[in-house]
């Protein structure tokens, strides 16, 4: 059946950007228009002719507005299908108009949950009359135009002057996808705020929406299509941060961006992660970022060549002109001065991202993972050793200076993907051995780096000489322990938890090793 021109539409939207504009266009074409409240005004004090849905119905809104649209009138004239006999019979006996266009968007749950505002508010802000209209005119989008966004007025507008006022059977399609998606998204930001009013993380039912914020060049690789959306999460990071220059972001950039952000999330000092391969091959505190930056370069240069840089400070010209020495992929910050815009923007490809804040890395939240037939959710790894939480078990104590960077190697080989051994000297990292099968692999591969490092930097000897050594889970078995002493560690953290915890003690006593345990375990897969 060919499209219907449109004759009649119900126009009620919270978010007023165009609507008099489009509202014009469907009055010069003929079509009635058809509001509520605030809606019908804007369009009456532009001089358009509207007709209040309370007299379409002939009956008031009441309980404060909560009623006005869920009527038979209404939902008839968008769920009766054209051409159907019995439909337009019923239709006709009870005095039922169609409603060929609805545009709705929806009242502002999700920004007035963003601002903070109290539980009963959040409640009246809650649209039904919304979202039960949006998916009547869905369901029967065969005849019925749903518009749900004001972004999509022209594209109507342009088919509508294609068709001869008809809304093509191929975009009613598209708008009817559009406002399921949207109806899905709104559900999911009101269950979500409800489960974390209760404190539930991990709920009977998860849902997971977003609005994309841009198509990606591509994904992981070239043949993968990838796109960034908006979860809604009020939280600082690489998703909701302004990019003031440089390149298209791509997908691999944008999740080694991430890791490197909530990496320095961690340090309430200044901190700086050289990330490669959402790995860090470099991290470092220090009294200030230039300082530090300079620290991180040196456990891994080589790595740090077309890496990603974060930092938990304003980003200063002095330190944007070390950082421009070295071919560098994306800096973030939660701010910059005016001074390294000014390095940045001779170099038109680097990219920079501003968060405007950090996020609070001891913040609750859920993490997502699909899995073929499902997805995997978890609590965000929040864990946080301190020095109270640790155990001396060997006969040598730590000193306060080698608990101060066995605090820094553990909380860094949180964010490294296991098996993770990190050393660590004079609160920086001087070898990282990331994402091997068997933890005495990722210790060797660590010195490894350490000594090509040093080798690089003209030194005689390794910076793991000396050094602290964190392990992210257990060492099962004495070699990786091993290694790490012929690596030149002095004093070892770990969790601790092994079957053979004596054993892995005893061999620390032996090489004269401080050793404490967290008693926690941070895996990073």
């Amino acid at each position: 059946m060919p499209a219907t021109v449109v004759r009649r539409a119900l126009l009620s939207v919270s978010d007023k950007s165009g609507l008099v504009k489009f509202a014009t266009y469907l009055n010069g074409r003929g079509v009635e228009l058809i509001s509520t409240g605030g809606t019908a005004k804007a369009i009456a004090d532009a001089g358009l002719p509207v007709r209040e849905v309370s007299d379409l119905t002939e009956f008031p809104e009441m309980l404060d507005g909560r009623v006005k649209t869920l009527h038979p009138k209404v939902h008839g004239g968008l769920l009766g299908v054209r051409g159907n006999v019995d439909h337009e019979a019923t239709m006709a006996e009870h005095g039922i108009a169609p409603i060929d266009m609805v545009v709705v968007n929806l009242y502002p749950f999700e920004k007035t949950v963003a601002d903070g505002a109290d539980f009963d508010t959040c409640i009246e802000n809650i649209d039904i009359g919304g979202p039960a209209m949006i998916r009547s005119a869905a369901k029967n989008q065969a005849g019925v135009a749903v518009i749900v966004d004001a972004q999509d007025y022209g594209e109507v507008q342009a088919d509508m002057v294609a068709n001869g006022g008809a809304v093509s059977d191929d975009l009613r399609t598209i708008l009817a996808a559009r406002a399921y998606a949207r109806t899905a998204a709104y559900d999911s930001a009101i269950s979500t705020w409800f489960a974390d009013q209760l404190g539930d993380v991990l709920p009977r039912s998860v849902t997971v929406a977003g609005a994309k914020k841009q198509d990606l060049r591509y994904g992981e690789n070239p043949h993968q299509q990838a796109a960034l959306y908006l979860t809604g999460e009020q939280r600082p990071g690489v998703a909701t941060a302004k990019q003031v220059q440089g390149k298209e972001l791509s997908y691999n950039n944008i999740n080694d961006t991430d890791a490197a952000f909530e990496l320095v999330a961690e340090f309430s000092g200044p901190a700086v992660a050289l990330i490669k391969h959402a790995n860090p091959c470099g991290v470092a505190l220090a009294d200030d970022c230039l300082t530090a930056y300079n620290k991180a370069r040196a456990c891994d240069p080589v790595s740090a060549f077309g890496g990603i840089v974060a930092l938990n400070r304003t980003l200063t010209g002095e330190m944007a002109a070390k950082i421009t020495e070295l071919f560098t992929e994306v800096v973030i910050a939660p701010d910059a001065d005016d001074d390294a815009r000014a390095i940045f923007a001779k170099k038109k490809n680097l990219r920079l991202l501003l968060s405007g804040d950090m996020p609070d890395f001891s913040a609750i939240g859920r993490m997502i993972k699909p899995v073929a037939g499902g997805l995997l959710a978890q609590t965000k790894d929040i864990g946080h050793v301190t020095a109270g939480d640790l155990k001396v078990v060997t006969k040598v104590a730590p000193s306060p200076a080698q608990i101060e960077d066995m605090l820094f190697a553990f909380t860094v080989a949180k964010h490294v993907k296991s098996n993770a051994i990190v050393y660590a000297k004079d609160g920086a990292t001087v070898g990282i051995g990331a994402g091997q099968m068997s933890r005495v692999d990722s210790a060797r591969i660590a010195a490894v780096k350490a000594r090509d490092a040093a080798k690089e930097a003209g030194m005689e000897t390794s910076a793991t000489i000396g050094s602290v050594v964190a392990s992210d889970a257990f060492f099962p078995f004495t070699d990786g322990l091993l290694a790490a002493v012929e690596a030149g560690a002095t004093a070892v953290v770990q969790p601790g938890g092994s079957i053979r915890d004596d054993e892995i003690i005893a061999a620390a006593d032996e090489k004269g090793l401080a050793m404490v345990l967290t008693g926690m375990r941070d895996f990073r897969h």
